[in-house]
């Protein structure tokens, strides 16, 4: 019986990720209490080798992507725990494929399927009004780095998330993964269930954040019975509640064209334009 399936018949509290080292047990460790960047008990450093990593490995495995896997384990020996176990189970499990074979699992995995669905907002807002907004605020929080998404692009795409945290602003980046922390869980039960290859890579995020309070679980729980918000109403209807300019637009954008099931297209891959160097 599948992670899921387990959820749903028992209604047990969600399992969260492997056990993860506290701060305190940890010499040098930069968290304190209250200090939810890293009440992981990974120091700064480790967090942004780690989220550079599992944004490359949630990459579509092209040509390029597939070159930076030597990178990827280079990283994940600096990162320690349950989060560098992950990384490297996930890579060992990609590069264990052929790279045609793994492309087709990829867009099998990510842009097929509901419980796959790589963009944060999808889980916490589903195909809704309040989807702008929260679309708005995330590209607001990377404009304040001084960047900008392509126009063909959402800001909420995981591996994009997970690249700005990791090469401009751990604070910043790691503040919308909380946000969508429900929707992270939810997409580790379900590579759990599929026994899929990148499900390593969830565990090892998972082992960055903050472990699932109450509420995130009661979120879990409504998402994995009920799946994400919609709306039947046409783009009029965003108009109608006042979304403007870009919020306007972002909601458009995701009406139109969202990659999250429904036997959507594949986008083909998805370009990570926002890195300045490697994570220090």
């Amino acid at each position: 019986m599948g992670a899921l399936a387990r959820l749903l018949g028992r209604r047990e509290d969600i399992a969260g990720s492997a056990p993860r080292p506290t701060t305190a047990a940890r010499s040098g460790g930069s968290g304190a209490r209250g200090d939810l960047l890293h009440a992981s008990g990974l120091e700064t450093g480790e967090l942004r080798a780690a989220w550079m990593a599992v944004s490359w490995l949630l990459s579509y495995p092209d040509e390029q992507i597939r070159g930076q896997w030597d990178t990827v384990a280079a990283l994940a020996e600096r990162v320690p725990g349950a989060a560098g176990e992950g990384l490297r189970g996930a890579l060992a499990a990609v590069r264990a494929e052929e790279p045609l074979a793994l492309q087709e699992r990829y867009v099998d995995t990510f842009d097929t399927r509901r419980r796959g669905c790589l963009h944060l907002t999808y889980f916490s807002n589903g195909d809704t009004r309040r989807r702008g907004m929260a679309l708005l605020r995330i590209k607001q929080d990377l404009r304040s780095a001084g960047l900008t998404v392509d126009e063909h692009e959402l800001p909420d795409h995981l591996p994009l998330v997970l690249e700005f945290a990791a090469a401009h602003d751990p604070e910043r980046g790691a503040k919308i993964l909380r946000a969508n922390r429900p929707g992270v869980e939810l997409l580790r039960l379900h590579l759990a269930d599929i026994a899929s290859p990148w499900h390593g890579a969830l565990l090892a995020l998972c082992a960055t954040l903050p472990p699932l309070d109450a509420d995130d679980r009661a979120a879990v729980m409504r998402l994995a019975e009920q799946g994400p918000e919609e709306e039947t109403v046409g783009l009029d209807g965003y108009a109608a509640e006042g979304l403007e300019g870009d919020a306007h637009d972002l909601s458009g954008r995701t009406w139109a064209a969202t990659s999250c099931g429904d036997g959507a297209a594949a986008p083909g891959p998805v370009p990570l334009d926002l890195m300045r160097g490697r994570p220090s």
